[in-house]
């Protein structure tokens, strides 16, 4: 008596691979995004850049290098736009697309503690990288809010590079906070297909998820309120 051995059905994996067709629409959106916030910031003169909202979803939701294309061509686009003194802290927008893109990737995702603590990487990684770059390029000031603070620190004593870090940071924790949560918000609102395979911590529930995404905006905010408090 012969018996027959069935084998065992494959389950069929999912793929994780974004279709082109997004990554071609999401990049240029997310870089028009970037320069649009990065407009707004220099039109109302706030104490933070908004430049980088666009880097965080492309570097998410498409991948870190992605999110580093879409912060070099905002850099890029925005030099045309406001001058070129934008255009060497390109490297910092990119810095903060692998940053964000690896950290999720890695599972800084999982949890909205985890992602908090990601955005502060993000922001400590981009000062460190800007800090050179305000220092030996402009001589530690752009015209940005950040250089009242800086004088106000060299007012106190400390050094020049001291007194830029010390300032960037202060900037860089609100605007990288605000910018990893905002994204949060608008990764939410994007098809499901494209965040599928992504470990990200808005699986908890609605109201959960409204109160950290408000919460992370509102810490950010309350930072910026620390920086007004430094520069007068």
């Amino acid at each position: 008596m012969s018996t027959a051995s069935a084998k065992p059905v494959a389950k069929k994996k999912r793929s994780s691979r974004i279709p082109l067709t997004y990554v071609v629409a999401l990049v240029p959106v997310a870089a028009a995004l970037n320069i649009v916030g990065g407009q707004i910031n220099t039109i109302l003169k706030l104490p933070i850049f908004l430049d980088m909202i666009g880097t965080a979803v492309a570097a998410i939701v498409l991948g870190p290098w992605w999110g580093a294309l879409v912060g070099a061509i905002t850099n890029i686009v925005s030099s045309f736009i406001s001058g070129p003194i934008g255009l060497p802290f390109a490297v910092v927008n990119v810095v903060g697309a692998l940053v964000w893109g690896y950290g999720v990737r890695w599972g800084l995702g999982k949890k909205y503690w985890s992602y908090f603590l990601l955005n502060i990487i993000v922001a400590f990684l981009c000062s460190v990288t800007a800090v050179p770059i305000y220092v030996f390029i402009f001589g530690g000031a752009t015209g940005h809010f950040a250089d009242m603070m800086t004088a106000a620190f060299l007012a106190m004593g400390q050094n020049l590079i001291v007194s830029v870090f010390s300032s960037n940071i202060l900037v860089s924790l609100a605007d990288k906070i605000i910018a990893g949560f905002v994204a949060l918000a608008i990764i939410e609102a994007l098809p499901a297909n494209l965040t599928a395979n992504i470990q990200l911590p808005a699986a908890a529930g609605g109201l959960k998820k409204v109160l950290w995404i408000a919460g992370g905006v509102i810490v950010g905010a309350a930072i910026t309120l620390i920086a007004l408090a430094v520069a007068k």
